[in-house]
């Protein structure tokens, strides 16, 4: 637990604030989605296993972990009105070449963390009559890719998880979406010689020059962070179930 880092969460929260969780806080798009709340009034915690601004370590692919670190969080900040699950992993592997043991590695981190995150601070949410919770999907929902089956069935997982969890929760004014982001430059979308996979001639060849994906670039974290804000706020009072998708077209080529 890093209380050496909770710098921003003196005095109580603000009339306009709100009390937010973010796993995968301390780099790429966690970490722009807490920097954007923060931002906008927000009292954040963050849920790593790495160092960060208010973060809470943690190994979120152990459920006692994760029970320990919601715990911590919700004193922390004396209640949770915004969950936004960013947290992931990806694992290479195909339906082949791949087993049970390395899809449940997947799984744990993609679709049962955010899932049992979503079951441990609904309650809290229903009972003060609101709640936002987004989760980070991705394309791979929809979109198959080769060698990369848990990733998928996790992320198609994790949107059907929204839907029902939206129709479960929405009697109790808690809100519940997901944003499905296509290529992000991240530290996940590095290769092993650290190069980004949107930087190399493959990549410049299929997509870009091709057309596949029509902005031609990879989105930046901050891109990503922009919706989940609306999502997640006050000023989002009619949405829910859906699945916002942020690929710069990447999806709706043929």
């Amino acid at each position: 637990m890093a209380d050496h880092a909770r710098g921003a969460l003196g005095g109580g929260m603000t009339t306009s604030g709100l009390r937010s969780l973010v796993t995968g806080a301390a780099n790429g798009i966690g970490l722009a989605v807490a920097d954007r709340l923060r931002a906008r009034g927000d009292r954040v915690v963050g849920l790593d296993r790495e160092p960060g601004l208010d973060v809470i370590l943690v190994d979120l692919a152990v459920a006692h972990e994760r029970a320990r670190a919601v715990g911590q969080a919700a004193e922390w900040l004396g209640g949770i009105d915004v969950l936004v699950n960013v947290a992931g992993i990806y694992r290479s592997g195909s339906i082949t070449d791949s087993t049970l043991e390395e899809w449940r590695a997947v799984w744990a981190v993609d679709l049962e963390a955010p899932l049992e995150l979503v079951h441990q601070v609904a309650p809290g949410m229903v009972h003060g009559g609101f709640g936002r919770i987004v989760s980070i999907t991705s394309v791979h929902a929809r979109s198959a890719q080769r060698a990369s089956l848990a990733y998928d069935v996790a992320k198609a997982g994790l949107e059907a998880a929204t839907r029902s969890a939206a129709l479960d929760l929405a009697a109790g004014g808690v809100l519940v979406n997901a944003v499905a982001p296509g290529f992000v430059r991240t530290r996940m979308s590095l290769n092993a010689d650290g190069v980004d996979e949107t930087d190399t001639d493959a990549f410049q060849a299929i997509y870009v020059a091709a057309g596949k994906l029509p902005l031609g670039r990879g989105a930046t974290p901050e891109e990503i962070a922009v919706p989940v804000d609306w999502l997640s706020s006050r000023e989002n009072t009619y949405v829910t179930g859906q699945v916002l998708t942020v690929d710069g077209g990447l999806t709706m080529t043929f």
